[in-house]
């Protein structure tokens, strides 16, 4: 029986050692993205196809065993997908994979990885910069030096604060080691609340969600987006915060219930809001996030340091040559859970 006429329960992670035969790869990559020019150094015995639209990639498709996923509308895939009767192997450089998961993919053998840890690091320094941002207020620092103002005010001490972290993945654990660092006591929240490291002073399980929104002074969240955590943050959850608290999310922009968060911003049930990720991006003109003096406003970009699509890249290399050697691969996702 062919790979993809397996069914889901004989899923593996490993792969048949490939020999010396030719790799048929499709790559889907927007027009000016550098992956492009970096698809010259993959090591011989690997073809390659690279286009952004179904159309563009029809011909190669019934041939590929693997298709690297780096950027362009996610929509390709499942309109490639009745051609791509031989795909073993789908790898998102992506880390989050909503919207990537479509039905058939789900109920096939195919394996799915992405690029988790690429980007923790990058991520956890921009929540600690987003931390200080509001317990330093460096807003109202920059408005006093343009205004030519001596405003003296008392800034916060972070070693006088906790941070509560909603997902302890790859993430989360990057934070929890940052934030600790900075001084600041750590809950950390997971699907799990036993066994291995955590990285945060204290480990909650999932039902202890209004205990750490409760205790925390800045919430993270981590997640991914999967049907049980959208809108995770809602009203309901934001009436739980602590007041004066402040909520960062680097997860995914579909945690957060928006219109409700606006209504806390708004009434000052919350100190503010540290954001990188939004329900709808680009977020639309005139949205009240741009307008709100107590949010900090990232355009989905605080992963995107010098290197960022290189870093990626990397990884699905070191995947590559597991591939074709027969090993596992890392980074493998649950399609059934999302993550």
């Amino acid at each position: 029986m062919s790979a993809r006429g397996a069914p889901p329960a004989r899923r593996s992670r490993t792969i048949l050692r490939m020999a010396n035969r030719t790799l048929r790869l499709v790559v889907v990559a927007a027009p000016g993205d550098p992956v492009r020019a970096a698809l010259a150094a993959l090591p011989a015995g690997v073809e390659t196809s690279v286009g952004a639209t179904a159309a563009e990639l029809a011909a190669a498709a019934p041939e590929a065993e693997v298709v690297y996923y780096c950027s362009g509308g996610k929509a390709v895939l499942p309109e490639l997908w009745p051609r791509l009767r031989r795909l073993r192997w789908l790898a998102s450089r992506p880390t989050g994979v909503d919207g990537l998961v479509f039905p058939e993919l789900a109920a096939s053998d195919v394996v799915l990885t992405n690029s988790r840890g690429a980007f923790s690091q990058a991520l956890a320094e921009w929540v600690l910069a987003a931390v200080l941002f509001f317990a330093k207020d460096l807003r109202r620092l920059v408005k006093s030096q343009e205004a030519g103002a001596w405003d003296v005010f008392e800034p916060r001490l972070l070693s006088a604060a906790t941070a509560g972290i909603v997902g302890l993945g790859d993430i989360g654990r990057a934070c929890a080691a940052l934030l600790r660092a900075a001084g600041l006591r750590t809950l950390g929240l997971r699907r799990g609340a036993g066994g291995g490291a955590s990285g945060a002073d204290e480990l909650l399980g999932p039902a202890a969600l209004p205990e750490l929104l409760a205790r925390s002074d800045y919430v993270v969240l981590a997640l991914p987006l999967t049907p049980e955590t959208r809108h995770l943050i809602g009203a309901p959850a934001l009436r739980q915060m602590r007041p004066g608290a402040v909520l960062v999310n680097v997860g995914r922009g579909a945690l957060i219930d928006e219109p409700a968060l606006v209504d806390a911003l708004r009434e000052g049930r919350l100190r503010g809001a540290a954001l990188d990720v939004f329900e709808k991006e680009p977020l639309p003109a005139g949205h009240p996030f741009f307008a709100l003096p107590s949010v900090l406003l990232s355009p989905h970009s605080a992963d995107q340091v010098q290197g960022w699509r290189e870093q990626a890249h990397a990884a699905f290399l070191l995947n590559l040559d597991r591939y074709r050697a027969g090993q596992p691969l890392t980074n493998v996702v649950d399609t059934a859970r999302g993550y």
